[in-house]
């Protein structure tokens, strides 16, 4: 037994011996450039961050990346010591990376996934409902807000006694689409209401709480009251089906009033079932549509309508669509405009989570549920930075601050002494160890703010007002906060944007310093090229003409005046003067490797055996004209070229230039322990 504790304690200290070595390793001095001290963790963690191994799975060794590293790092020490980090354009520029950077660290992401999957979950289904509006408005007052609870939960309770829901919804319901509208000759048509059907639906269709209520509510049943910002609600879901998605018809249809007398009816009804009849006899829908449908407008394209989603047409449309395959035709279909015989023409179902998820995705960003990813976050921020508020000087200045808030017309400068604070975020912990961050608002800082986010308000309380505006305040302020310290709180966060500051700080410089200057140096561009001419020279090459042919026909033709005339514009011309216009002349010099075509032919002068195009109906005629010896470039042949090495060979002069500036160091001893713990790379 003790010969076990013994070996265990050995493995024990053995290992954390191994461990304490790593980490020593780690803050041990590398490289010394010009004063400034990388680590060997430094250096690592660049490495393994940005060292992509090759096609072949091969890494770079640590004494390449080292050179590499020590290149990078010299560049950017020029560029910060030429103060290029505090010009305009590169604050701005490193100022919009971080705003994109940051907007990760202000969403939770599991309330997100959970959010995107219940979106999908949803659009899955379609739901029709019915609901009865009782209105009050988001920022009324306490005693309104109560009696407009009061009055929806009495409607609930007639309904649970009996009461029929449409019944009630036409006799309560403040939404005025529930109720009838009378005609009016010459100011309104008869208007027959919907007693609170609002048809079929799916995901983003209503608002968030109404939509969540609607899928949570079984089939028959009706729902506790659900508070949205136009009111209180009671719902009744009638149908959940599977989602109907997209679809296109084409319809025939028959007008009927909604306030029709019995006998239009019965004539209409007859008139739709005769034209049914003559479908199921074997008229064809199309002629159809053309001779009897009384919707002209659709008529003139066949009856096609444009493309819908369930919740952009009528509840009877979409059970017709759900009951046909494409390209059948429905039965006649009655709705509140008339009669319908539909064709399904195509239809589009939700496709899967992975397909959808992109389009998702994006309309989550738009609609007011991803509230709820960002009050999680700014919860978190207000717990992990102890959020103080001041309650007395919080009353202070809500006394302070008079009803001309209401008009929008409150100015800040008359409470310019009032400097209590008013609220703090305190206590971070920064890396592990606890540093005091607290950062204090006043009670001036809130007026500011409400000077500036003011509205005009009408029938609301001028505290409520006030307390809404504060609510907005403080979240303002612990996003600006977090948003301050991200680099405290995440250190990847920070890794990141040292990245982002180095690589614009490097681009800048080296294309000041090579990429530009080899361009506009006109100068050095000609006396680099002068003394590596012989870099620069024509291979062997064939001054030769290519001929392509798209019509066969012209192929015998083409190939005698090629023959027979010696100039290419000599040969277009008689070309042209025959009406052969299927030729195409591409003239040119060509080195091995530059044209298939070339390089399949014997380099000797003269017109080429014909040959067909492995990929198009064309054929191809190939002229030698003389072959070209090997021969030097002048600048104008090979400035692109002569530009890339020129910049290279700029670029190897200034990493010279700064080593003298800042003499570079490597502790060879320090190295090779990191070679032999990373694994001898």
């Amino acid at each position: 037994m003790k010969s076990k504790k013994f070996v265990f304690i050995l493995i024990f200290i053995i290992s954390f011996s191994q461990i304490f070595a790593q980490k020593s390793l780690m803050k041990k001095n590398l490289i010394n450039i010009g004063g400034e001290k990388v680590t060997v963790g430094d250096f690592l963690t660049v490495y393994k961050k940005n060292d992509v191994p090759s096609e072949e799975g091969e890494k770079t060794s640590l004494k390449d990346y080292l050179d590499l590293y020590i290149n990078f790092r010299l560049k950017v020490r020029e560029a910060e010591d030429l103060k290029m980090d505090t010009i305009k354009s590169f604050i701005h520029e490193l100022k919009g990376y971080r705003e994109q950077l940051a907007k990760p660290y202000f969403v939770d992401t599991s309330m997100s996934k959970a959010l995107l999957k219940e979106a999908y979950n949803r659009m899955l289904k379609d739901v029709r409902a019915s609901h009865i509006l009782v209105m009050v408005g988001p920022d009324a007052a306490p005693e309104d807000t109560l009696k407009a609870y009061n009055k929806i939960v009495k409607i609930r309770k007639e309904i649970m006694a009996g009461k029929d829901f449409g019944d009630a919804a036409v006799e309560y319901s403040d939404d005025p689409s529930a109720k009838g509208q009378k005609e009016i000759p010459g100011k309104q048509r008869f208007r027959k209401g919907n007693r609170g059907d609002l048809g079929y639906f799916t995901v983003f269709n209503m608002i968030y709480p109404f939509e969540t209520a609607a899928y949570n509510t079984p089939v028959g049943k009706i729902s506790q009251p659900v508070r949205t910002k136009y009111g209180y609600h009671l719902i009744k879901v009638t149908d959940k089906r599977p989602a109907m998605g997209k679809a296109e018809v084409a319809h025939i249809f028959v007008a009927l009033r909604p306030n029709a007398t019995p006998e239009d009816s019965a004539r209409k009804t007859e008139k739709i079932f005769n034209i049914y009849k003559k479908i199921l006899n074997g008229m064809s829908f199309k002629d159809a549509v053309l001779k009897y449908s009384e919707d002209k407008g659709s008529a003139r394209k066949g009856g096609k309508l444009s493309k819908f989603t369930s919740n952009r047409i009528v509840p009877e449309f979409v059970i017709a669509v759900d009951s046909l395959k494409v390209g059948e035709i429905s039965k006649p279909v009655r709705t509140i405009y008339g009669w319908h015989i539909i064709k399904l023409l195509s239809i589009e179902h939700p496709g899967s989570f992975k397909k959808e998820a992109p389009n998702l995705k994006k309309r989550l960003a738009k609609d007011s549920r991803s509230h709820k990813s960002t009050e999680i976050v700014i919860a978190r921020i207000k717990k992990n930075n102890k959020l103080k508020i001041f309650s007395k000087a919080k009353k202070e200045i809500f006394s302070a601050i008079d009803s001309t808030v209401l008009q929008r017309k409150f100015k800040a400068d008359s409470l310019v002494d009032m400097k209590k604070p008013l609220m703090h975020l305190g206590k971070k912990y920064v890396f592990g160890k606890s540093k005091d961050k607290r950062q204090v608002w006043t009670q001036y800082d809130f007026a500011k703010y409400v000077q500036q986010k003011q509205r005009p308000q009408e029938n609301m309380d001028k505290e409520m007002y006030l307390e809404k505006l504060f609510k907005q305040f403080v979240n303002d302020k612990c996003i600006a906060f977090e948003g301050k310290h991200l680099e405290e709180h995440y250190p990847d966060f920070k890794s990141v944007m040292e990245e982002y500051h180095d690589g614009i700080l490097l681009f800048n410089l080296t294309d000041e310093k090579v990429w530009t200057k080899a361009v506009k140096d006109t100068v050095g561009l000609k006396k680099y090229f002068e003394q590596h001419r012989q870099d620069y020279q024509w291979k062997k090459r064939a001054d030769a003409t290519i001929y392509k042919i798209r019509n066969k026909a012209d192929v015998e033709k083409a190939k005698t005046i090629i023959e027979k005339y010696k100039n290419d514009g000599e040969i277009a011309k008689v070309l042209n003067a025959d009406s052969i216009h299927s030729v195409r002349i591409d003239p040119g010099k060509y080195e091995k490797g530059d044209n298939k075509y070339v390089d399949s032919v014997k380099w000797t002068p003269g017109l080429k055996k014909a040959m067909n195009s492995d990929v198009e109906d064309l054929t191809i005629l190939v002229k030698i004209k003389m072959i070209l010896p090997v021969s030097d470039k002048k600048l104008n042949e090979a400035r692109g070229l002569v530009t890339a090495d020129y910049q290279n060979y700029l670029g190897k002069k200034w990493i010279e230039t700064l080593k003298q500036k800042y003499p570079v160091k490597v502790n060879e001893e320090v190295f090779n322990e990191m070679v032999k713990t990373e694994g001898g790379q």
